[in-house]
């Protein structure tokens, strides 16, 4: 059981850029705008030979009800409950005023331990701020600068007692058993993208079966791209939440780019990506430029189509998307697709099952002589057309990568090759190889003709003495 450090403050006192500190990368958004971070984000912190889980919250603000602001705050709660120890920050300069009182209650009643932390201490314009914060009867306050590492060794400190504690505990649990360790089997990166409020926080929330994400009728709820460790039947899953992408030319707010940003590199990350629509709307321009983007990337994509129990005709729905599909993503012929409904848990499931079938068509690799005969049995039923009354000569193919398949053909004009005959290979490739709703690249290269002789490259000369 790894150590859990909580990052908790109220907003804009730098917990973000502490959290990127303890990582080593810029996993967090940062902006100077107040309230940027709203879900739990969590990470392996590094802090000299110390690692530990460290989690980024949102800001602490007094609020009830329904709001969002409240259900930040209830996210921000429970990080506290589930912390081994809570580091509470303060920005030094601003000095101590009345939100970060707000904290005190509720750390009191903590079981964690309180690590008190004025942030912003370089040179001695935070001085003040942090003498102030004695008054909070946390102790000393340690005095750092996130942004400048400045004050890491005094953090060092502070936490090695406390994360050493724990490894002995959970040492001592384990019996420290003998022999080898079982490696954990590695994770399906598997990321949830779509267009804003389709439902992609509510659906991962249905899939784990809690409220980890926040969720609500506002769009655009979710700005980080969030990662979270699962496990459906014994098998490690990597989930990324993701904000809701727009089109480029409708992003004006510098915050909801640098979200859409997250978000594409998540994309890059993932190996399976779920494509989430609107069951009331679906495929949109937009959904076809997220599909487009994914496919360039390279990744196998799934379509999950949300909010299914909305439609009153749901088989002439699934008619017309299937067709859709069709026409407007060749490259990625058989994609599955499956209607579920985020709210009542409905076909959540299959979500996963299809997700595991498609990283292993993705990975799937085609033996060198079997491609050949292949490629033979393709040029026989179809031969490739004359180009400038000259042949086109398919002489060789083999598959140079998976992950998507990759595959290398060698002939003899592979700049006059038509873009028709190309997709006919690709289509035969996809069909007679089971390789459905993957990308499938197909590199030409020409082949060199082995009975035209290369001329003997020149023997330097020697220089005259």
């Amino acid at each position: 059981m790894a150590f859990t450090l909580a990052i908790v403050g109220r907003p804009n006192v730098g917990k973000s850029t502490l959290f990127n500190r303890l990582v080593g990368k810029r996993l967090a958004l940062v902006d100077d705008t107040p309230g940027v971070t709203r879900d739990r984000r969590e990470g392996e912190g590094r802090l000299g030979d110390l690692v530990f889980t460290v989690v980024d919250t949102a800001g602490f603000e007094e609020a009830r009800g329904d709001t969002l602001a409240a259900r930040m705050r209830n996210q921000t709660g429970r990080a506290v409950e589930e912390a081994d120890a809570v580091l509470l920050l303060l920005d030094a300069r601003a000095g101590l005023l009345p939100a970060d009182l707000g904290f005190v209650e509720l750390l009191r009643k903590s079981r964690a331990p309180v690590l008190l932390v004025a942030n912003k201490c370089e040179g001695a314009g935070g001085e003040g701020g942090r003498l102030e914060s004695f008054r909070l009867g946390f102790g000393e306050p340690i005095p750092i600068s996130a942004e400048h590492g400045e004050g890491m060794g005094d953090l060092y400190d502070a936490l090695a007692p406390l994360v050493r504690a724990k490894q002995a505990e959970s040492a001592k649990a384990a019996g420290e058993a003998e022999g080898e360790v079982e490696r954990p089997p590695k994770a399906l990166k598997l990321a949830i993208v779509g267009r804003p409020n389709v439902g992609k926080s509510t659906l991962i929330n249905g899939l784990i079966g809690e409220e980890r994400l926040l969720t609500g009728p506002e769009p655009g709820i979710t700005r980080d791209a969030i990662a979270l460790e699962w496990y459906y039947r014994g098998r490690a899953i990597r989930l990324a939440d993701t904000a809701g992408l727009r089109r480029r030319a409708k992003v004006v707010d510098r915050l909801e780019w640098l979200s859409g940003e997250d978000a594409r590199r998540a994309i890059r990350f993932a190996e399976v990506v779920v494509l989430v629509l609107d069951a009331r709307d679906m495929l949109e321009k937009q959904d076809l430029a997220i599909a487009h983007q994914i496919e360039e990337e390279g990744r196998a994509l799934l379509i999950a189509v949300n909010k299914w129990d909305l439609i009153s005709h749901p088989k002439s729905a699934l008619e017309k998307l299937q067709h859709r599909l069709e026409t407007s993503l060749p490259q990625c012929r058989g994609l599955p697709v499956i209607p579920v409904s985020a709210k009542t848990g409905r076909g959540l499931d299959r979500i996963v099952d299809a997700a595991f079938e498609l990283v292993e068509i993705w990975s799937r690799r085609v033996a060198t002589p079997m491609l050949n005969r292949w490629l033979q049995a393709m040029e026989d039923s179809h031969p490739p057309p004359l180009v400038k009354g000259r042949r086109l000569k398919l002489r060789y193919i083999s598959q140079a990568k998976a992950r998507p398949p990759s595959f290398t053909l060698f002939c003899n004009l592979p700049e006059s090759m038509p873009d028709s005959y190309l997709r006919y290979l690709v289509n035969g490739l996809r069909n007679d190889f089971a390789l459905p709703g993957v990308p499938i690249r197909v590199r030409l290269k020409r082949s060199e003709n082995p009975y035209v002789r290369k001329p003997r490259p020149a023997s330097p000369r020697r220089r005259s003495r």
